[in-house]
């Protein structure tokens, strides 16, 4: 792992909060804020992006994520960069926002679906009452 190329990424991620990096999937997880938000893997830097961020990535020629499980190629939610926004913070400010974006929806939708969870199991396994203990 290129220690420069991911202290040059946390420079690049810095005007948008607190950057750190941890190893993680062979590469390095970045987060801003204790929010994950970029991976870099393979030398290349991949933003988070959803439903409503992907389209701007993809209209900007940025390429996803891809893995191979299973034989079949899986792809999670996360694009390259613009190669552009590599060379500064300013440029990669409104893209590394739009990640950090992504990273907030995602963090708010957790609970609710937490929620749901909870609400779906059956009764059945709920925590059985004690049984009074026998005294000697």
């Amino acid at each position: 792992m290129n220690d420069e190329f991911t202290q040059h990424c946390l420079e690049l991620l810095a005007p948008l909060g607190a950057p750190r990096a941890r190893r993680m999937f062979g590469g390095r997880g970045l987060y801003v804020d204790d929010l994950f938000i970029a991976l870099i893997l393979a030398e290349r830097l991949y933003l988070k992006v959803d439903a409503q961020t992907r389209a701007r990535f993809e209209a900007a020629g940025c390429l996803p994520f891809t893995y191979e499980a299973k034989g079949k190629r899986m792809a999670i939610g996360y694009f390259t960069a613009p190669d552009e926004t590599m060379e500064s913070p300013a440029l990669m400010q409104p893209w590394a926002r739009l990640a950090l974006e992504a990273a907030l929806r995602a963090r708010a939708a957790k609970p609710a679906s937490a929620r749901a969870k909870t609400k779906a199991m059956p009764a059945a396994t709920a925590a059985k009452p004690r049984k009074p203990r026998a005294k000697a």
